[in-house]
């Protein structure tokens, strides 16, 4: 996470993740050990002088607004007519609201405009990238004093329930809590996590993530009936 803002507007960004151990290990409360990668989603926002959170972004030429008296109810029903792309800041907002019981009265529009190099599809964690840039904006715009743990579970939520794809939390905690040249340790029955030095840098190494062009989906794909048949 790298928050650069001002009172009114900044710039944040969270990574993608790549997998050492685990991977459906995370949502049956194992033990996983992710690491950020250097590709990154980025977030530019400002507040609005109007009640209105207007959401653009490179993945589609059109933009979503959304007025603030909406979001908290904005998924409750899963006929919510969001697209899938703005469904993850939305549902980060929509998360954000629930986790810290705010009044949206008290709150200002938004301005979120996002970018990315993290790979869509690719098995690295796009949709945490997103989650976790829209989830570092909004706790600092909005100043919600969310940790970045808790900035992570929004993420979870609003993959699960505002996006309708049942991911464990790996892929949040490994884009908030990462560092370079580490891995993120994370229980996730218990939430305990422990950053863990690689030393690949020390040594002149690096790790290599082959790009397969397999494109996938947690919310569409076999995602689901995996996690239902552990």
């Amino acid at each position: 996470m790298i928050p650069t803002s001002t009172t009114d507007a900044g710039t944040w960004s969270a990574p993608g993740r790549a997998n050492l151990i685990g991977e459906h290990t995370d949502y049956n409360e194992g033990f996983v050990l992710p690491f950020a990668i250097e590709y990154r989603t980025r977030v530019t926002a400002a507040r609005r002088n109007d009640r209105v959170v207007h959401v653009a972004s490179t993945f589609d030429p059109n933009p979503v607004e959304v007025a603030l008296v909406e979001l908290p109810t904005l998924f409750d029903s899963p006929d919510h007519g969001i697209p899938e792309w703005a469904a993850y800041p939305l549902g980060v907002a929509w998360a954000a609201l629930r986790a810290t019981e705010t009044d949206v009265r008290q709150l200002p529009g938004l301005d979120l405009a996002f970018s990315s190099d993290v790979p869509i599809g690719a098995g690295l964690s796009s949709s945490a990238a997103i989650e976790g840039a829209a989830a570092s904006a909004l706790n600092d715009l909005w100043h919600l004093g969310l940790s970045p743990l808790d900035l992570a579970k929004t993420g979870r939520t609003a993959e699960n329930d505002a996006v309708g794809a049942p991911t464990g939390i790996m892929d949040q905690v490994a884009s908030m809590l990462g560092r370079a040249d580490a891995a993120t340790f994370l229980d996730c029955r218990t939430l305990a996590t422990e950053s863990i030095d690689l030393g690949f840098d020390a040594a002149g190494l690096r790790l290599l993530v082959i790009d397969t062009r397999v494109k996938h989906s947690h919310a569409t794909g076999g995602y689901g009936e995996r996690r239902a048949s552990c």
